[in-house]
């Protein structure tokens, strides 16, 4: 198995506090964390009940007022039903992947709000309107069965991909349902594998066995909520005579245990999370766990007789010192066999980092960063070692993503290509055939006549060159007057590249808005280093990157503190808390989504204690020391001058806890600053769970955001 990073959108949370120490800290200047003040008891911890009546009452009383001051005017429902047109429009690129034969997609429109999974054939995607054998009509399937069933993936059993294991969630939660589901019969199968509501999953070992993970009970799972008991069950046995495989710890992450299919080079092998960004991985081979012999914060992955190892530290190994960033390539028996002699896919450098790399029949495709701007080379493995060349036909400018057409029959490979101004395409091409062959575009969903995007960089506190994107109209008046939205993550090693957003186009450019992303420290834009300058103890230099980029725009007079506005969801929640918080005196308005934002007691919390590899540990004093520094929920002021806030969350979200956003609000309220809430029921950690629902919250934000950041006439 391969592994495939192209852009992310990852996950995150934390949640509430206690403590009783006082601190001391020297008078706030601009710019400067303001001095904590420890809570002795948390006042607001009743609203870490999820479901609790009370806490949902109080919710529903915010989302009232919210909807009463934003939207409710025609602007807004002008702007919700041309997103929702947007999300809705039958001329979407329908995203499709390979299996027996068919192209399989999952579709979601104003006539299927829940959606559809429904198949056709490469030679009816190629025509402008294929038609589509609908599989499982997923709002059929919710109305039937009384259940309002989000969809979260099918793995069909190679080769005949007839019996299926079908995974759907309740309202848009991580934790699924897994149901086995019969592709000729059309139907789930009676007496057929099946899973309760479990973060988890199964996996295909063959047509009467699974692996299987999940919550088996008292003890059974991580403190991160993760399952660390990984099994191997028989059809028609009970699901307690399963027979472990492999049993964690309470404090790893999760274990999981699978198999590759790919004929001839058939393996079984269990992954344990030791943290967020170290593994253990072990082969099954002959009843015995053979465990890999590998740095425990590399990445390892496999495609037929080559085995891969993503480094995120330098390896000094056979004489070598192999550095941080790498991509390295050996024969998987020669590493078994104790050999250790690689050689290098990707080489990092100052400007370059690895994206991901995904592999066809023949080749390796290999994609990487160069000064945040893609490029895709073909390693291909000959008489004389490995190779490296630009893949054709992959263009000079834009983000590029690239993935097998089917890995074990061809060296076909999906391209798809996508910038803030081009609607993006999706072609089809084949490694040494030339250039690929566009089967699909998307319609422009916005006017983008006159604008034009510029890469600028800001320098932060300690001199670092921060990159960011700008898009704006040409001939842009510099007066400091501009409806800016800096936009930005910095966590997890993802970066932030550059796609055609129909969304913010629709409600920010052609209104006349600026739009800005920044390529912060924490994100993945220059590759290992760049994640690891902003954790733990260095979390501050992502939020002190993002101001700077906030100072640049402003001193380059394309804004003012007044009309620049932030936005961030889940850990760019995090850092927008902290733009409220630390640096107010330079935003006109926030926008938190989904974020994490106490930081005392996110490890409690749901998914939290996943994240102690990238935040640290509040109950190790030394390391809550540095964590209180930038724990919006404990930062927050009376006296403070604080910008309008807009802070949105989802009741169904079980990864990131909905209290801190609750608690956050309820403790601005009871010091008099200005908020904004607003809880959807459904939506899981994305906060929609279809496009209605994804429609009003992206128009509840930007509204908010217009109204309080456009000059007024």
């Amino acid at each position: 198995m391969i592994r495939s990073v192209m852009t992310a959108a990852l996950t995150l949370a934390l949640a509430a506090c206690a403590s009783t120490e006082q601190t001391e800290s020297p008078a706030e200047t601009p710019g400067t964390a303001p001095a904590v003040a420890e809570m002795p008891d948390d006042p607001f911890l009743w609203l870490e009940g999820v479901e609790d009546p009370k806490a949902l009452d109080w919710a529903r009383e915010r989302n009232a007022r919210t909807i009463a001051a934003l939207a409710e005017s025609d602007a807004f429902r002008t702007l919700e039903a041309r997103i929702r047109a947007n999300l809705d429009s039958t001329a979407r690129i329908p995203a499709v992947y390979e299996q027996g034969g068919f192209l399989y997609n999952f579709w979601r429109d104003a006539d299927n709000p829940r959606g559809l999974w429904r198949r056709t054939t490469l030679a009816e995607y190629r025509k402008p309107e294929p038609a589509w054998d609908v599989v499982i009509d997923l709002d059929a399937l919710g109305k039937a069965e009384g259940e309002n069933w989000v969809w979260r993936g099918a793995s069909c059993l190679r080769p005949e991909f007839r019996h299926c294991l079908v995974s759907l969630s309740r309202g848009g939660a991580d934790a699924t349902v897994v149901r086995e589901f019969d592709l000729v019969e059309r139907r789930f199968v009676e007496g057929g594998f099946f899973l309760p509501e479990a973060k988890g999953g199964l996996g295909w070992i063959d047509r009467d066995t699974v692996f299987v993970q999940t919550d088996f009970g008292p003890g059974s799972m991580t403190n991160s909520g993760y399952p660390r008991i990984a099994k191997r069950w028989r059809r028609g046995t009970p699901l307690a005579s399963a027979e472990v495989v492999h049993e964690g710890l309470a404090e790893h992450v999760s274990v999981g245990a699978f198999r590759d299919h790919t004929p001839g080079f058939e393996r079984e092998v269990v992954r344990v999370g030791t943290t967020f960004w170290t593994s253990e991985v072990f082969l099954l081979k002959d009843g015995e766990k053979v465990r890999f012999d590998k740095p425990d914060d590399a990445n390892l992955a496999w495609h037929r007789e080559w085995l891969m190892l993503e480094l995120r530290s330098d390896w000094t190994v056979g004489g070598r010192t192999w550095p941080a960033g790498a991509l390295l390539v050996t024969r998987f028996d020669d590493f078994l066999a104790g050999k250790r002699e690689f050689e290098m896919l990707f080489e990092p450098s100052p400007t370059k980092s690895l994206v991901g790399f995904a592999g066809t029949r023949n080749h390796v495709l290999v994609n990487e960063l160069d000064n945040v701007r893609n490029r895709v080379y073909v390693a291909t493995h000959g008489p004389g070692g490995w190779t490296r060349t630009r893949l054709a036909g992959a263009p000079e400018f834009g983000t590029v993503a690239v993935a097998p057409f089917n890995a074990v029959d061809g060296d076909d490979y999906w391209m798809t290509v996508s910038d803030y101004l081009t609607p993006s395409t999706l072609s089809l091409g084949r490694v040494g055939g030339g250039a690929p062959e566009k089967l699909k575009a998307l319609p422009a969903f916005f006017d983008a006549s006159g604008l034009t995007v510029a890469q600028h960089f800001a320098t932060s506190d300690d001199g670092t060159r921060v990159p960011y994107f700008i898009v704006h109209r040409q001939g842009l008046v510099l007066d400091g007057r501009n409806p800016t939205l800096l936009f930005g993550y910095g966590g997890f090693e993802i970066p932030m590249l550059p796609g055609y957003n129909p969304t913010a186009g629709t409600a920010w450019l052609e209104r006349g808005g600026v739009w800005v992303v920044a390529n912060i420290r924490g994100g993945g834009e220059f590759g290992p280093r760049w994640h690891q300058a902003a954790l733990k103890a260095n979390r501050h230099k992502a939020f002190e990157d993002f101001a700077a980029v906030a100072r640049d725009l402003i001193d380059r007079r394309i804004t003012s503190p007044a009309h620049l506005g932030a936005q961030g969801g889940s850990n760019g929640g995090l850092l927008t808390g902290n733009m409220l918080t630390t640096y107010p005196e330079l935003f006109g308005a926030i926008v938190i989504q989904v974020p994490l934002l106490d930081m005392r007691r996110y490890h409690t919390l749901l998914a939290g204690a996943s994240w102690m590899g990238e935040y640290g540990n509040p109950d190790d004093p030394a390391e809550w020391a540095f964590l209180k520094r930038y724990s919006p929920y404990h930062n927050v002021r009376p006296d403070a001058k604080y910008p309008p806030v807009l802070i949105t969350t989802s009741t169904r979200d079980d990864r990131v806890h909905p209290g801190h956003a609750r608690k956050m609000t309820a403790l601005l309220e009871s010091q008099g600053h200005r908020v904004y809430y607003y809880e959807n029921i459904e939506g899981g950690h994305g906060g929609a769970a279809n496009n209605q629902q994804a429609a009003f919250m992206q128009s509840l934000a930007y509204t908010f955001l217009w109204d309080k950041l456009a000059p007024g006439d």
